[in-house]
């Protein structure tokens, strides 16, 4: 049997010509990724309200991108630059991720989702990148001029056995960017594992977790082109795999 990953969608607002309708949505890449990786996704909506349940269910689960977290999570105000608050999304990914980490269930976190399992863990972020570092990167690939399946920064690993290290195997690793805020204080148990060279922290891991990391950019959109990146994917199956079938 193949690894059961969930993956975490975007609730939204779609208008067609026969109505308005509420739906939840996800890019293609992330499924492709997961199923090029060995594993069978499954797309799992913020509205299901049985953890416990679904986690018995799932052999791990990825926290996909998406808008910005409510500042008020973390004890803040929004900033000018904050959009697409969903209270629904924010509540199910906190409160899943705090659950996975209690169960050891392994997880990947992805743009947003390094966010919310920062902020879960009691983290905070930096809200709006250009206007708190005003030396910092572009962390845009639309503004870089970059397609989606490009690279466009550097991150630099950490040295040590860290999660990033033992997958990739070297001290950097190139990436894409689609981002304006990030991780300002790591929550509780996250070690900071990769930044560019701005200071922006691009990667972290959780170490007391048999699989627990999490990355600034879009892997997924990466992963047909790049060994690299595919390599994030298979490292979640393969932890994923020995939940489903343990020794």
């Amino acid at each position: 049997m193949k690894p059961v990953i969930g993956i975490t969608p975007s609730p939204s607002v779609d208008v067609f010509d026969h109505g308005t309708f509420r739906r939840y949505s996800l890019s293609d890449t992330y499924v492709d990724a997961v199923i090029a990786a060995g594993g069978l996704p499954l797309i799992i909506p913020a509205s299901v309200r049985d953890l416990d349940q679904l986690l018995d269910v799932l052999d791990g689960i990825i926290f996909s991108g998406g808008s910005d977290l409510d500042p008020a999570l973390f004890n803040e105000t929004p900033h000018e630059t904050t959009y697409g608050i969903e209270p629904e999304r924010d509540g199910f990914d906190l409160a899943a991720v705090r659950e996975a980490v209690a169960r050891d269930v392994p997880m990947l976190g992805i743009c947003r989702g390094i966010q919310s399992i920062n902020v879960a863990l009691g983290g905070t972020l930096i809200q709006d990148i250009p206007s708190a570092i005003p030396d910092a990167l572009t962390h845009s690939q639309r503004k870089l001029g970059k397609a989606a399946s490009e690279t466009s920064q550097t991150v630099m690993i950490a040295e040590g056995s860290n999660l990033l290290r033992q997958i990739h195997g070297a001290d950097r690793i190139e990436v894409n960017s689609y981002h304006h805020q990030s991780v300002k204080t790591p929550g509780e148990g996250l070690e900071v594992i990769g930044a560019t060279c701005d200071g922006i922290v691009e990667a972290m891991w959780l170490p007391a977790m048999r699989f627990g990391l999490a990355v600034q950019w879009h892997p997924e959109m990466l992963a047909a082109d790049f060994p690299e990146h595919a390599a994030i994917f298979s490292a979640l199956v393969e932890a994923a795999a020995k939940v489903s079938s343990p020794a």
